[in-house]
This record gives C-alpha cells, structure tokens and sequence, in this order.
C-alpha cells in the first residue's frame, strides 16, 4: 500500500514507520526535517510544516493517510482541504484525555468527548490539551466526510525512544535502587501501551481501512499505580533492592509539590483516565504484550543511550521538597 505518515520520525510516528517499512509498503513521511533526519532512507521523504505550508502534498495520492502530529483542529483541516479523497483513508492518533471528565472506570469509546472553547489556540497546555484533541476529533470526521475515520486513543504511550521520559524515569530511578519516595493513593488504576502494539494496530487500522474508535491500552484488566512500582522493581532493581516510601497526596500539597513532579501520577483527584475499555481494539486485533517486556526493554534502551533520571527532567522532588519530606514523615505525618 502506499501510506502517507505525517510526522513519522519521532517516538510514535517513528515506530508506525518501522512497521509500514516492515510490510512491504511504500511509504512516504511529510515532516519539518528537524527531527532524526537520518531515519528512513528507503521512504519518500516530503517537507513542509502542517501550519503553513502543505504544497508538497499537493499531487501524490496515497491509499492511506496516518496522522500521529496533530494538536489543533485547524491542523486537521488543513490537512483534510488539502488531501481530500488522495489522501485514502485517515487514521487519527489522539488520547484517551480527548474524554470529558468525571468518566466511570471501564468507560467505552462512546464516552462524551470533551471540549476547549477556544479551538484557534495557539499553544498547547496542560488545561487544553484533552479539549483540543477532541476537537481535532471532531474535525477529522468533518475533513475526511467520505472516506473512512479510525480514532486511535492511548494512555500513555511507553518503550524505547520516547523522549518525554516520562516511563523511562521511573524505570531508571528504581533500577538506581536505594530509598525512593513514591506518591499515593497506590490503588489509582495504571494503564498503558507500548508504542511498538500501538504502531501495529494503527499500521493495521490503515491496511484495513477500518473506521471507529478504539482505545489502546493495557492490559485489559488495569493494575493499580502500586503494582505498576511494583513490576518495575521486580524487573530492574539492583541486588541491593528498592525500598519505596509512600507519601499521600495531601502531604506533597503541603510541602509544595505539584502533581507534574512525579510523571505517569494521576494525583489524588476521583476524576481518573486510566481505566479505559479496550476491548473494541482487542477485537480488531490489538494485542499488548507484557508489562514487564516494556520495562527491561525500556531499560536497556535508557543504559544505551546513555539516560540518566535527573530533577532536570522536570520529575522528582527537589533537596528542599526532600529534607521537608523526611522531617514530616518522621513526625509521623
């Protein structure tokens, strides 16, 4: 198949690209050139940027477009203008965070979407990312009227090459073994994908040009973000071992920590988005493989690669959050 990918050269897009190249499709990638520029020699290569200049995208015509890069919905629109029917059918990577919130635990992909009363945002943040993606949503089902629509929503998206880190992190902080603090509630329900399952189906998805929406993510039966830690460890820590110290929610408010200083967290609010029905992708074919096989993979990618979990990430509590830490948790607070 002929199989337009935009983006495709970091993280997600990287790896639905390593798997269109591994089935024999003739690939093409339209991207900024800024990004790993050395990838991907045997794929047509088309530059341009997706918020201003879509003129290389004019002519060719492909069997199926795969859109791992938008955020705004006036991305999605352009896109829509410009392919049009050349562009085959469309395969939209969004979120599970497109969803409104409070959703019950075991939600279905007809959930409500959420919404961002400001659709012509220019930047993306943390209060409009859920609400922007579910207008892009929405905009690639009015874009692309007559050709067919698959919605692809992940938790957090893991495995080797990510670079927010956000996995990665934990994994290396527990193989560093030694104390580490960890926050609660430990029962909050943790799901993700890795990003190699996550390129399969979406690789899928356009080869059978098969329209809805689907959540990926594993494994069907959550675990909590306590038997999360707890897989890690027993995968990467070292022979001395790992000892967590759990600290609860309204401790970390007090002493000033944010939600953002420990990735993959939901916090202690009830409103939660992690504990999505993925069976709908389980019948069309999604098929995760194993917790722990993510992790040492992760790993091994991290020591290659020379990545060190540092308070640089943006992860982690600072010396000062730390010493306040100790001191209440010895009062027995």
């Amino acid at each position: 198949m002929r199989i337009l990918v935009v983006g495709g050269t970091q993280f997600i897009g990287r790896y639905v690209t390593e798997e269109l190249l591994r089935r024999g499709d003739e690939v093409t990638l339209f991207h900024r050139g800024k990004t790993n520029l050395d990838l991907f020699p045997e794929a047509t290569h088309l530059l341009g940027d997706r918020n201003s200049d879509l003129s290389a995208l004019d002519d060719p015509e492909w069997d199926a477009t795969i859109d791992t890069s938008a955020y705004f919905p006036r991305q999605v629109r352009s896109l829509g203008a410009t392919l049009g029917k050349r562009g085959g059918s469309y395969v939209y990577v969004s979120p599970v965070s497109a969803y409104a919130t409070p959703v019950t635990s075991g939600y279905t992909e007809d959930a409500p979407l959420g919404y961002w009363d400001e659709p012509d945002a220019k930047e993306v943040t943390a209060a409009n990312y859920g609400g922007l993606k579910a207008l892009c949503e929405r905009a690639a089902k009015e874009s692309f009227p007559d050709i067919p629509v698959a919605l692809v929503r992940p938790t957090y998206v893991v495995g080797p090459f990510d670079h927010t880190h956000r996995f990665t992190w934990w994994v290396e902080m527990i193989a560093s073994g030694g104390s580490l603090v960890v926050p609660g509630p430990k029962d909050n329900p943790f799901q993700v994908i890795d990003v190699r399952d996550l390129a399969a189906f979406v690789a899928a998805l356009a080869h059978g040009k098969a329209p809805g929406s689907y959540h990926t993510v594993g494994p069907a039966a959550p675990l909590d973000f306590a038997g999360f830690l707890a897989a890690v460890r027993d995968v990467v820590a070292p022979e001395g071992g790992t000892e967590f110290v759990w600290a609860e929610p309204a401790l970390l408010a007090e002493i000033g920590v944010k939600q953002s200083a420990f990735p993959l967290w939901e916090g202690p609010s009830p409103d939660l988005l992690t504990a999505a029905n993925p069976d709908h992708a389980y019948r069309a074919g999604l098929k995760p493989r194993s917790l722990q096989a993510s992790i040492a993979d992760t790993h091994a990618w991290a020591l290659e690669s020379g990545y060190t979990p540092s308070f640089s990430d943006g992860f982690g509590l600072s010396e000062s959050e730390l010493g306040q830490l100790r001191t209440r948790l010895a009062m027995g607070r």
